[in-house]
């Protein structure tokens, strides 16, 4: 029996899982995000502590006979944070999250410093990433980091709440900037080059690794009979692609929310900084994890939503009739980089771009030249990676995208490849996460491995191939 924790931004999720896949309960709570400022996005880092806490309380109130069996505790969370500790291991003030926008300036600094950084390290500096965070706050407050004495990640400051240990993995601390991503080695160049002491970093040990055992009174209020290994745990991305079953060279997996990310797993490090590809090290073994993104997915048929008054579920019913009574030449053609464009462009100042409006345009001609628009985005994001030498061999899709029958067939269209349907994708954090509390607690390497049974699998429309060629040929035309 093993626990996986799952921190996300907006909420946390403990899930009490038997054998690898058995869900026995799951208990979920929201965080606060606090946005002091336009652009700033922080989080009390003690309230992440407290709703884990609180999260672990339901699981021993609801399945008390299942937790006394616990062995392990696996942690997923999001990554790029910016905690500072002091001497006592405590914050110095709240953490900058993946999300802040303030260090755009640093962000040139860096790389104009370390010109390379973007193929030594997860890719090249974005405001998000904690390295310019870190120069923001030396140059903003001084006093703060003077008294600074260690770097935190979210995940990895809830396992010191638990366990008391300070400790790290690649996956995670690759989102620094501060890690040689090839070696899975803190950097000194790189460290020299942000103004942060390397002797104020967390050891980096294997994703799956022990990273610590659970406080004698923690078992005992959670009435676990013990011992509980931690394991050192994973970034998000990373903890839902293990736990989707996407740890073997060429899996991938594609994931259609309100952003998408194309994950790849990749026996060689290829960074691909100049198409905006991320590499980091996975939570498997001696292979990496390249990740191309696309902006905004499910959020442009929000938007559309917004614009036409109609719920997403009602665009999609009504795009599907559109395609089935006229096909999609009557539609609009739409770049939908609301949100400006990482992958392959490295634009985050684009802007939406429809062509082809006319007064016949409906809302489910809009609904369907959306869905086609992000599904050519993913097209582009994993030929991009494929570029740099990363070779995707099957794709597994997750995300509220996936409801859409229409939009999987779009999108293994325009990949021109089948693209294989999982059950319990929401799952997929805490269950990888669970994976690797397992192997901590005794169990073999080799079960991070284990595949997850498709459910179904969505192939290619021959039937569109060749119009769809052409417009997403249209839709790039000019830029």
């Amino acid at each position: 029996m093993h626990v996986g924790i799952d921190l996300g931004t907006s909420g946390i999720k403990a899930v009490l899982i038997e054998d690898l896949s058995r869900v026995v309960a799951v208990a979920a709570e929201p965080v606060a995000v606090c946005r002091p400022k336009a652009g700033h996005s922080e989080q009390d880092a003690d309230l992440w502590v407290e709703t884990v806490f609180a999260c672990l309380d339901r699981l021993a109130a609801e399945a008390p006979r299942e937790m006394a069996a616990v062995r392990g505790i696996g942690l997923s969370g999001q990554m790029l944070c910016a905690l500072i500790l002091d001497q006592s291991m405590r914050p110095l003030r709240p953490a900058m999250l993946w999300n802040d926008q303030r260090a755009l300036a640093e962000c040139a600094e860096l790389l104009a410093a370390v010109p390379d950084i973007g193929r030594r390290t997860n890719g090249t500096p974005d405001p998000g990433i904690t390295a310019p965070k870190l120069m923001w706050l030396r140059k903003h407050e001084p006093q703060l980091m003077d008294r600074a004495r260690m770097l935190m990640l979210t995940k990895d400051y809830v396992r010191l709440a638990l366990t008391g240990e300070v400790a790290t993995e690649p996956s995670d601390a690759g989102g620094t900037q501060l890690l040689d991503v090839a070696s899975g080695r803190w950097d000194p160049s790189l460290c020299q080059a942000v103004g942060w002491d390397p002797a104020h970093l967390p050891p980096v040990l294997d994703s799956w690794a022990e990273a610590g055992r659970l406080k004698s009174d923690l078992c005992s209020r959670w009435g676990m009979t013990g011992p509980v290994s931690v394991a050192a745990g994973a970034g998000d991305n990373m903890g839902s692609t293990l736990g989707a079953g996407v740890a073997r060279p060429g899996d991938a997996i594609l994931t259609i929310g309100t952003s998408g990310v194309a994950c790849i797993v990749d026996a060689a490090f290829h960074p691909g900084p100049e198409r905006a590809i991320l590499t980091s090290a996975h939570v498997v073994p001696d292979v990496f994890l390249s990740m191309g993104v696309v902006m905004s997915a499910t959020a442009s048929l929000d938007w559309v939503g917004q614009l036409t008054g109609r719920r997403v579920p009602e665009l999609d019913a009504e795009a599907a009739a559109f395609v089935a009574a006229q096909g999609p030449a009557a539609a609009p053609i739409f770049l939908p980089c609301l949100t400006g464009i990482r992958t392959p462009l490295n634009r985050p100042d684009m802007t939406g771009r429809i062509t082809g409006l006319h007064p016949g345009v409906t809302p489910a001609m809009l609904a369907y030249a959306t869905m086609e628009g992000v599904a050519f985005q993913f097209a582009d994001c994993i030929a991009a990676q494929q570029e740099v030498g990363v070779r995707p061999e099957s794709f597994t899709v997750v995300g509220g995208g996936t409801r859409s029958a229409l939009w999987l067939s779009l999108l293994a269209t325009a990949l021109d490849r089948p693209v294989n349907l999982i059950a319990g994708a929401d799952m997929a954090g805490p269950r990888g996460a669970s994976r690797l509390a397992a192997v901590a607690a005794g169990a073999p390497v080799s079960c991070l491995q284990e595949p997850v049974t498709p459910t179904g699998v969505v192939g290619p429309d021959p039937k569109l191939r060749d119009v769809l060629a052409a417009r997403r040929g249209a839709m790039w035309a000019g830029l």
